[in-house]
Formats: C-alpha cells, structure tokens, sequence
C-alpha cells in the first residue's frame, strides 16, 4: 500500500490523497485549493494524475476545499463511483452546481469589469459536468461496512464537523495482511449546536489527521452566544452593520441558531438577519431533510414546532437584486453571506460596500487560509482588493472561534489520545498550515505518538514499520 498526499499537505485547501493498493487507485476527497488565483486556477485545473486510472473516490464531506474539484476529476476522465453519506450526497447535489454557477459568473464579471489580469479562459467545470458526476455518487451509512476496490472495505463515523461529514476507516487487506487505515476528515468539536458529537473510530495502525487548529485552543463552545451578542449589540449601538462571511454549508446554520436562540431568550437587539446566499438556503433545506444527523436539543426544538432556521427576523435572500437592495439599508441588522473565506460569492459585494465604513464589523467566524482575502481582513491589512479595486478597512474586524466547526489542539489530542499507541504506527498530519500541524506534532510526541509527520504535497508513505 502506498500513500500519497497530493492536497491539503501543509496548507489547508484542497484535500486528497491518493491510496494505492492491491491494483487499484482510491481518492480520499477531491477538494478545490483556494488562494491566490492564477495560482489556484492551475492547481485545480491539472491533477498529478491520470483521473481515468482512479477507480473510486471516497468523500468525507461537502465543503468545496473538500468535495468541489470531483466535476473537474469526472470532466477529466473519472468513471468510477463516489462514496459518500446521504446527507454529503444530497449536499453536494447543490453545492457543485453553484460552484459552477459562481465560475462563471465571476469570471463574467471581472471580464466585464476590465480586470483581466490573471483570469482563467474558462471555469474549471460547468453544469454538465456537475451533471454526470452526481449520477456517480453512492450514498452509504454511517458504521456500516462497504466494498470499495478489491481487499479494501471502509466504514464511515459521524465526524460532527458539517451535516454528513465523516471520518473514514478502511480496513485494507494486502497479501494476506490486514491494516486500519483512518482518516479524520474534518474534525468536528463536542457540544456544538445542531449536530451529534463526533464519533470515535477506534483503533488504527495509520492515521491521516487534519490539523487545521493543532495549536490552538478554542473558546469555549458556551461562550458562543454571548460574543456573537457582545458583537452585533456595540456594531448596532454603533448604528453599524455585521457582516458575516460564511460558508453556506454547516456554519451559516450555526449563527442563524445561535441569533434564534438569542432572539428566544430576549436578548438581541431588533435586528434584521439577512441569509444573502441562494445556496444557504437550499442547504437549510437540505438541513431539514436529515434530522438523523441533529443532537436532542435541535430536535427538541423542532418537536415543538419552533424551526430554528426560519424564525420571525430571518430572512433568505434568493435574487441579485434583492441583494444588491442590502447595500442601500442604513439601519443596523446581519448580513450572513458567503463564500467563507472571501474569494467569491456576494459576500465580496457587501464587503466592498462596507468595509470603509468604521461604524461597521466584519463578523470573522471560521479559519482563513492563506492568501485569501478572508485572512488579509484576519490580519487587519489597512487596504485589500476586491475586484481589483484598492478598499480601505475602517470597519472593526471580530474574531469568534467558538464557532469553529473544526477541533482545536486539545481536541484533536483527545481524540487522537483514545488510540492504542502500541498498534498506531504512524500519523499523517494534513489539513494544516505548518506551524499548526508543527504544534501538534510536538504535542502528539510528548504524549508518547513518536511517528507524528508533515507530509509534503506529493510525499509518498509506503511502509508503517
């Protein structure tokens, strides 16, 4: 067996590794790298492989640097089957064609604009070719075992991360030998709203573990309503607006129950709270089609009829005129928007309106990988682009990690720490910038993991002695 890790290694984005064994090719994710554009654009438009040799993808879950290259890999010549959750699945089923949708768009825009500097001639993948990839998707159960190539079954474990998300076990068998393979995904943190916790996947003797959080601690998931409301209360006495980018999937749905639960409680100002983003609302919808994935406490809240993703205050925004119309309010109120990381989407649109403003806040809820215009707003850069433009940043930027939907160190360390370390032979850390992953390896090393590595993209691991 011989593991290649082609995404994700030492950065972030664009999640996959490649499994070779007994013959056959096996994905671990297919996501799209995001940064710097020209840069991105190449990375994701040519694989370090020939797609039509790939005999089977498994998929950990939704999100776009996870899941949003599969069309390019089907365009490519991929013919085989994508495994995945149901839940997983039918976000996907959305997820890519706006994907799809947003290349195009957005590179009409910019072409339309001038600003033709670093653009790509075309979009990586259009609708057709989102079209035949979700015909070769499967939906699996969580902990039930599926065949996947020849000598390879793999089970997936509810990760707690997005609705659907996984961590993958694969029980490989190789002349006569069997090995556990485990692959996190992305980690998900006990006690967040609306999902069941992540589940342990048990011993393994391989670990590929994301990092994306390995040296730091979050806040408490209980101090989350309480900042949110600290946040949005000043901006509003302000007379300000809070901008909230955010992914439409999985972190959307958390500040839109915790200001349900807020507005519950009595304790959030009469605002207005704008969902800008068509694709948040599908995935709302998708949410609700898959109560299997919900912890008691959402349950309960919709046992009673109370729908904590459709209260009085809320609105979705479906039409570009309708978003368009947020930039001319004057009056304080939400605006929740993606994408999450700032590289596109109608949140680069309230951001540009905004951002001059120093009454205003910029809402940050979720990591910023590098070179994304989500971190330069993280770091407090004074000026950053937006399509093209050169725009002031006057408006205070708020950081809340309670709302991180991925482990912190302590987290990933327990979770990790459950292993038997005698049997764990070797973990892989992935998904993670190097001074992250660099913090939890040394971490792992002193509670007796000795094989913790950093890959490197391309690096190859094809022996576990």
């Amino acid at each position: 067996m011989i593991i290649q890790f082609l995404g994700a290694a030492q950065t972030v984005t664009g999640s996959m590794h490649l499994v070779s064994v007994n013959g056959s090719r096996i994905l671990l994710d297919c996501g799209l790298f995001q940064g710097r554009r020209a840069e991105a654009y190449e990375r994701n438009r040519t694989f370090p492989f020939d797609a039509s040799t790939i005999d089977a993808v498994v998929l950990s879950h939704a999100h776009i640097d996870h899941a949003g290259n599969l069309p390019n890999l089907v365009k490519s010549g991929f013919q085989g089957r994508i495994y995945a959750t149901a839940a997983t699945r039918d976000l996907c089923q959305i997820m890519l064609y706006d994907s799809a949708y947003l290349q195009e768009r957005d590179l009409a825009f910019l072409k339309k604009r001038g600003k033709n500097a670093d653009l790509p001639k075309e979009p990586l993948y259009t609708s057709k070719d989102v079209d035949q990839t979700i015909d070769q998707f499967v939906g699996v159960p969580y902990r039930r075992y599926f065949d996947v190539a020849d000598g390879v079954r793999v089970k997936f474990f509810d990760a707690g991360h997005i609705l659907g998300s996984a961590s993958v076990l694969a029980e490989i068998t190789e002349g006569g030998k069997k090995t556990l393979l485990g692959f996190t995904g992305d980690l998900g943190r006990k006690d967040m709203p609306i999902l069941k916790d992540p589940e342990h996947m048990g011993d393994v003797d391989l670990l590929i573990s994301e990092s994306t959080y390995g040296g730091k601690v979050h806040e408490q998931v209980t101090e989350m309503n309480r900042s949110l409301l600290e946040v949005i209360r000043r901006t509003v006495d302000r007379g300000g607006k809070v901008i909230i980018p955010a992914f439409s999937v999985g972190r959307t749905q958390e500040v839109v129950y915790a200001t349900f639960e807020l507005f519950n409680e009595g304790k959030l100002p009469a605002v207005p709270v704008y969902v800008d983003s068509p694709l948040a609302v599908n995935a709302t919808e998708v949410f609700r089609l898959h109560p299997e994935c919900f912890d008691e406490e959402t349950l309960r809240y919709l046992h009673h009829d109370e729908d904590p993703f459709g209260f009085g205050r809320l609105k979705y925004i479906r039409s570009v005129d309708d978003s368009k119309r947020l930039n001319e309010k004057k009056d304080p109120c939400v605006i929740i928007a993606a994408s999450g990381m700032c590289e596109g989407g109608r949140i680069l649109h309230h951001l540009a309106n905004s951002i001059e403003v120093n009454r205003n806040t910029v809402l940050v809820v979720g990591f910023m990988a590098e070179h994304t215009l989500g971190r330069r707003l993280v770091e407090r850069q004074p000026e950053v682009k937006i399509f093209g433009d050169v725009v002031k940043l006057n408006a205070e930027v708020a950081i809340l990690n309670s709302f991180s939907a991925h482990a912190g160190q302590d987290e990933l360390l327990h979770y990790i720490g459950r292993m038997d370390k005698k049997k764990l032979k070797r973990i892989y850390l992935v998904h993670g910038e190097m001074s992250q992953a660099g913090q939890l390896a040394a971490r792992l090393k002193e509670s007796g993991f000795s094989h913790a590595e950093i890959p490197a993209r391309g690096e190859k691991a094809d022996s576990i002695a």
